[in-house]
C-alpha cells in the first residue's frame, strides 16, 4: 500500500509575482484555502497518511498551515466560532502528519524529489507538483485511481492530458507503446519527449503533474547527470526507469487549474467558487457562471486523447465564458508558457 507523497514547495513562484515574493504561491487562497490544502486533501483520498514537504527557507508559511495555533483556537473558542475552529485545529485528519525536508540549491524537480529519499525509505510513492489543482469530475480522483492501478500491476503511472496540437511545444509530451488510452485507463509508456515541435511530437498528451513511483526511482536520481537548464530532471530518471520497468501513461478523467500562472489561478478561482451554492448565485449575479454545459462538454472532448480541443480559443481575455469557469490546460493559452512535464522552481 502507497502511504508516502513528496510535495516539492521550494519553488519561487515567478509567474505570481509579485504577490509571491512574501507569500508562497502554494498558500495564496483559492476561495478560502490555500492551494496546498486542495492538493493534500487530493493526496490523503488517494490512502496518503504521510505528506512529505520539500521546502526551502522562505516557505515556512506552508508548513505552519497543517500546524496548531493555540492563540488563534483559544480565539475562536471564546467567541463560539465553532465551525472556524474545526477547521483550524484540524487541517490534517487523524492519521495523517506532514514533514519537510530542504532542498537546498535549486537544482531541478528530480534533485527536489530526491532530496525526500531518506524519508521515502524503500516505498513505492507519490509525487504532487502543487502548482497544478485536479478535480475529480466524479466520487474517484484520478491519483485515487493511478495508485489502484499501480497497486495492480507495479507499474509507475505517469498522469497525461490531452492538449491541443499548436501547444504541445509547451509541455512534457508522451510517447506512447501502442494507442492512446481511453480517459480513466492507462496504457504502456515509451519515453517522455520535452517540448517537442508540433511536427515532431509522438502525442498530444502532456504530463499533467502526478506520479506514481517505485522507490528505486531514488537511486536513478541519483546518477541522473543535469540535463535540460542544467538541472536534474525527473523526466531523465523516468527514462531510465522505462528501459528498467512498465511505466504506464494515465489518461486523466477530471480538470487541471494550473495554479502557477495567473489565468490558470482565475480559472481555479471561478471553478471552485461555483461549487459553493452562495457564491455561485454570487458568480451568476456576475454573469460569470450559470449557462452552457462545460462538464459535459469537456467529457466530450476528452473522449478521443489525441484529439485536439474545440475549445482551444474560447475567448481572448483569458476569462473563462459563462458556465465555463473550470476551463483546463486545453482552455484559453496562457499569458506565459505552463510549465513543462517536469516542472521548474520558478
Amino acid at each position: 500500500m502507497i502511504r508516502k507523497a513528496v510535495i516539492p514547495v521550494a519553488g519561487f513562484g515567478t509567474r505570481m509575482l509579485p504577490a509571491s515574493k512574501s507569500i508562497p504561491k502554494e498558500m495564496l487562497p483559492v476561495v478560502d484555502r490555500p492551494a496546498i490544502a486542495y492538493v493534500v486533501d487530493e493526496a490523503v483520498r488517494a490512502g496518503i497518511t504521510e505528506i512529505i514537504l520539500v521546502s526551502h527557507a522562505s516557505k515556512s508559511a506552508v508548513e505552519n498551515y497543517f500546524d496548531g495555533h493555540p492563540e488563534l483556537e483559544a480565539q475562536l473558542e471564546a467567541k463560539g466560532k465553532t465551525d472556524l475552529l474545526e477547521q483550524v485545529r484540524h487541517p490534517l485528519p487523524d492519521g495523517v502528519q506532514v514533514v519537510s525536508v530542504r532542498q537546498g540549491p535549486p537544482l531541478g524537480l528530480g534533485h527536489a524529489v530526491h532530496a525526500a529519499h531518506q524519508l521515502v525509505g524503500d516505498e513505492p510513492f507519490v509525487v504532487i507538483l502543487p502548482d497544478v489543482l485536479v478535480d475529480a469530475l466524479d466520487d474517484t480522483d484520478d491519483l485515487t485511481a493511478m495508485v489502484r492501478r499501480f497497486e495492480e500491476s507495479g507499474a509507475a503511472q505517469i498522469m497525461v492530458e490531452a492538449v491541443p496540437d499548436d501547444r504541445v511545444d509547451q509541455y512534457g509530451i508522451a510517447e506512447l507503446d501502442g494507442p492512446s488510452p481511453a480517459p480513466g485507463a492507462s496504457a504502456p509508456m515509451r519515453a517522455v519527449v520535452e517540448k517537442p515541435k508540433p511536427a515532431e511530437a509522438p502525442s498530444n498528451l502532456s504530463v499533467v503533474g502526478r506520479y506514481v513511483l517505485p522507490a528505486g526511482i531514488m537511486g536513478l536520481l541519483a546518477d541522473t547527470a543535469p540535463g535540460a537548464g542544467g538541472e536534474i530532471q525527473l523526466t531523465d530518471a523516468i527514462a531510465d526507469l522505462i528501459a528498467r520497468q512498465p511505466v504506464e501513461a494515465y489518461a486523466m478523467r477530471g480538470r487541471t487549474f494550473d495554479c502557477g500562472s495567473k489565468a490558470g489561478y482565475l480559472q481555479a478561482i471561478l471553478h471552485y467558487a461555483a461549487k459553493d451554492p452562495a457564491l455561485a448565485e454570487v458568480l451568476a449575479g456576475a454573469g460569470l457562471v450559470g449557462a452552457g454545459p462545460a462538464r459535459e462538454r469537456e467529457q466530450s472532448d476528452r473522449q478521443d486523447p489525441r484529439a485536439p480541443s474545440k475549445y482551444a480559443s474560447s475567448g481572448a481575455s483569458g476569462i473563462p465564458p459563462a458556465g465555463a469557469a473550470g476551463l483546463s490546460r486545453a482552455g484559453p493559452a496562457p499569458t506565459k508558457p505552463a510549465p513543462s512535464g517536469d516542472g521548474s522552481r520558478d
